[in-house]
């Protein structure tokens, strides 16, 4: 457990001795600490006193125990709480560091290399859905100034409950998230209050009736596009370097971008518009059915007809899908 931080299994033990004993003497520990074996692995053998000397200085200078004054020396420890974060937010340090080193290198290895990846190179294969999380958290996190996104069905994890990692960097870093979802997505029940929530946090989200594929960019750097078998999302993605292909997968977010309908906040909806009425009209842009609609919002399929009806009375809409997309041209959801 204490290994996470970088303190020893030894370490470990004489601490934990520490903080149940409040405070201790070198015999203390010598006499009560029991260090942690490996073949097997349940097995233990006592400390020695040169462990114990030796460990109780590593403690005192690494800030997660004190030495008190007097004869016969004693020891306190820090309390778990302030040392765990102390041990944390230094580890975090270290991460940081190493990330910028990491950048470092791999610009220098640009500066020298201007093609950079050998065309062998450009598309490298994430297999693993954990990995695959991964990698996509990791591309927003290295984002310098916008993610675009292409959102569709299907989906290898539940597509309700929001990207945290858009949230927290909308929220702090002021990053630029463009978003094209296809109409399928939006009739996922919950999916629409996801994509309201990202919206107020400032995503810029748009609809499209056919979206071509999922897809994430990473400024002009990175693409991850998911691997889809047989109309099922794959745990696996390619990830693609800079490259033409690239430059060719951020041409087409740009064309569907511009021929997609925008999602905007509710800032001009009229008075006769419920909150209710905002979802049903998200819902008809997605291309819902009504059994769909009656689901998600709990009403019967002739309460939908007939706030449908009343919704195309008001657009001039001829169908659903047409009462739904002007709608939300007109910015009402």
């Amino acid at each position: 457990m204490w290994q996470a931080v970088g303190v020893s299994g030894h370490e470990a033990a004489v601490y934990e001795a520490l903080v149940r004993h409040r405070q201790a003497t070198l015999s203390d520990i010598v006499a009560g600490v029991r260090l942690p074996g490996h073949s097997p692995p349940s097995s233990s053998k006592a400390i020695t006193r040169a462990q114990a000397t030796r460990t109780l200085g590593r403690l005192v200078d690494r800030g997660l125990a004190t030495r008190l004054p007097g004869r016969p020396a004693r020891y306190a420890a820090v309390p778990p709480e302030e040392a765990v974060a102390s041990l944390i937010a230094e580890r975090e340090r270290e991460l940081l560091r190493l990330r910028a080193h990491a950048h470092r290198l791999a610009e220098e290895v640009r500066r020298h290399d201007p093609t950079a990846h050998h065309p062998a190179e450009v598309i490298q294969v994430i297999e693993g859905a954990a990995n695959l999380r991964a990698t996509f958290v990791r591309l927003q996190r290295e984002a310098r100034k916008q993610i675009r996104g292409f959102d569709r069905p299907p989906y290898l994890d539940n597509p309700v409950g929001g990207n945290q990692e858009e949230n927290r960097l909308l929220d702090h870093r002021g990053l630029t998230y463009r978003v094209v979802y296809d109409q399928s997505a939006l009739a996922i029940p919950g999916r629409m209050a996801d994509i309201w929530q990202g919206i107020q946090r400032g995503e810029q989200a748009r609809v499209y009736r056919n979206v071509p594929m999922k897809m994430v960019l990473c400024d002009d750097r990175l693409a991850l596009i998911p691997v889809v078998k047989g109309g099922y999302q794959a745990d696996a993605a390619y990830l693609v370097h800079p490259s033409s292909l690239l430059d060719a997968f951020s041409e087409l977010f740009e064309a569907v971008w511009a021929r997609s309908v925008a999602v905007n906040k509710p800032n001009s909806r009229p008075d006769q518009l419920s909150s209710q009425d905002a979802d049903l009209i998200g819902l008809l842009a997605g291309g819902a059915t009504d059994e769909t609609i009656a689901r998600t919002l709990g009403w019967s399929v002739r309460t939908v007809h007939r706030h449908v009806h009343r919704i195309m009375s008001m657009v001039g809409a001829e169908t659903r899908f047409q009462a739904g997309m002007e709608a939300v041209r007109r910015g009402w959801i």
